[in-house]
């Protein structure tokens, strides 16, 4: 075909595809971005945890003790975002702005929120805090 043919179906094209009713197929920018999973951190700045071990307990009472640890709670935190669990097994979490989300080994899917340098507390499935608090009680060694 010649230059002038090929140019003026271009046109023809161009022209019937802005004169036609209905929606635009142009992409959609922000729905073609990767979607975060349910439970995942969505924002904040990337961090690790001290290393440590932490012990994790729910509050106690007037009448008796201030706090009731829970062993199997606990963890011990490593280097390169990785943890240990009292029963020997190893996972990796994820610490984004003030979520701690453990993604990797027995303490997957648990999310924590960051309260303060030493200290975290356990999120409940829907995102509302848990009673279960824990607590760093010493460095690795």
């Amino acid at each position: 075909m010649r230059t002038r043919t090929v140019l003026l179906l271009l046109a023809l094209a161009a022209g019937i595809a802005a004169a036609a009713p209905g929606e635009s197929h142009a992409q959609d920018r922000k729905a073609s971005r990767p979607q975060p999973r349910p439970g995942a951190p969505t924002g904040g700045t990337l961090g690790i945890l001290p290393h440590g071990t932490w012990e994790c307990a729910l509050p106690g009472d007037a009448g008796g003790p201030a706090f009731e640890p829970i062993e199997e709670e606990g963890f011990l935190i490593s280097t390169a975002s990785s943890y240990r669990s009292p029963g020997g097994g190893r996972g990796i979490y994820l610490l984004r702005g003030t979520e701690v989300v453990f993604t990797r080994g027995p303490k997957k899917d648990q999310r924590f929120r960051v309260r303060g340098e030493n200290t975290l507390q356990k999120l409940n499935p829907d995102g509302t805090d848990s009673k279960l608090v824990c607590t760093r009680i010493g460095n690795i060694g």
